[in-house]
């Protein structure tokens, strides 16, 4: 890939991050408003438009789509930061603002959170694989599993489905439901679920008796539709590349899991807005408490948290050919190298 810089390879080498970070960990009251301001405001001009569009011509209404889902990404981000209690001081006004994004993310608040806070606190342990994560295998567990799981397993990771089915199925339908939810979550975050699936139910019927069916599903479908797609591209490029980061529990280190298992996102500046500066990932896994509209000074400003990996948009593209954890290379390979590299082996002495 181009434009890489090498990642440092021990935790030694960030000691001292967390005085480094410290200070950026402080929401700013009019930031946070203002964000919200424009990210909901722009939503739902683009959806004004998109409706009167469709007197115009339903190109016109996708072409609208584009910016629309841009801000529902926007808006993620915020519920995002809400969940990680960096938006606001006051965790009642986090939480406040999380449920309300929740109605435009479609992403049950307090059960997102407690899945993506385990995202976090077990990123690239290989043995805490299977909430708030990608599925992903390594060489050895796909070459030995049952023929059915390594097809489903390939289905899974092919670009058609993991950008273009599996997002619409997951934010539409799976999300509905408290799907890999441990049933000792006790803080109401498999509740989350139902009651936002009322909430939902009612602002559809509000939007169906205002403008009609066919118009809400023309103009909510497709923002819906690439604002998931969106995210959950966001979500594989700042983990699956293949430079990244995986490890045992008994040497699984943090700090590492950071800095050298998430990417440094290098967008557009337009790009870089309505995704919240989310491509600077290894300083959000470093510090979840740094809102996101701090992060690209907290990258700027300390050479320390530029040595990762940096991903462009056209570099980026690279890495869906990537499924495969490769433990004895300590990169993430292709289908198509995993076996060559395992053809390439000389068969075991017999007796």
């Amino acid at each position: 890939m181009s434009e890489i810089n090498a990642p440092a390879s021990t935790p030694d080498a960030y000691a001292g991050w967390r005085a480094v970070v410290a200070k950026y960990q402080q929401p700013d009251m009019r930031k946070s408003i203002w964000q919200i301001v424009n990210s909901f405001g722009g939503l739902f001009l683009m959806w004004v438009l998109m409706y009167y569009s469709l007197n115009v011509g339903y190109w016109l209404t996708l072409l609208l789509s584009i910016p629309a889902a841009g801000f529902a990404v926007r808006i993620f981000i915020i519920q995002h930061d809400c969940g990680h209690g960096s938006f606001f001081k006051s965790r009642k006004a986090n939480d406040a603002i999380g449920v309300a994004c929740s109605l435009f993310t479609l992403t049950p608040y307090k059960f997102w959170r407690k899945s993506h806070a385990i995202h976090h606190a077990h990123h690239a342990e290989l043995e805490e694989r299977g909430i708030g994560d990608v599925w992903t295998l390594t060489v050895e567990e796909y070459l030995a599993a049952p023929w059915w799981k390594r097809i489903a397993y390939r289905i899974f990771r092919n670009p058609l489905f993991l950008f273009g089915i599996a997002p619409a199925v997951n934010f539409l339908i799976l999300t509905r439901f408290p799907v890999g939810g441990e049933r000792e979550w006790r803080n109401g975050e498999r509740e989350s679920v139902m009651y936002t699936n009322l909430a939902l139910a009612g602002l559809f019927a509000l939007f169906i008796a205002w403008v009609g069916l066919r118009a809400v599903l023309a103009i909510f479908l497709p923002t819906f539709m690439i604002a998931a797609a969106t995210g959950t591209w966001l979500f594989y490029v700042q983990h699956q590349y293949e430079r990244t980061y995986w490890e045992h529990t008994p040497a699984w280190d943090y700090t590492l899991a950071a800095m050298h298992g998430s990417s440094y996102y290098k967008l557009p500046k337009v790009l870089q807005w309505f995704t919240g500066n989310i491509g600077f990932h290894h300083i959000h896994h470093l510090s979840p408490r740094i809102p996101n509209y701090n992060l690209e000074r907290c990258h700027k400003e300390n050479p320390i948290m530029q040595r990762v990996v940096h991903l462009t948009l056209w570099t980026s593209f690279k890495t869906t050919s990537l499924a495969l954890w490769d433990e004895e290379k300590r990169t993430l390979v292709s289908f198509r190298e995993a076996l060559r590299s395992r053809a390439a082996l000389p068969a075991p002495n017999a007796g």
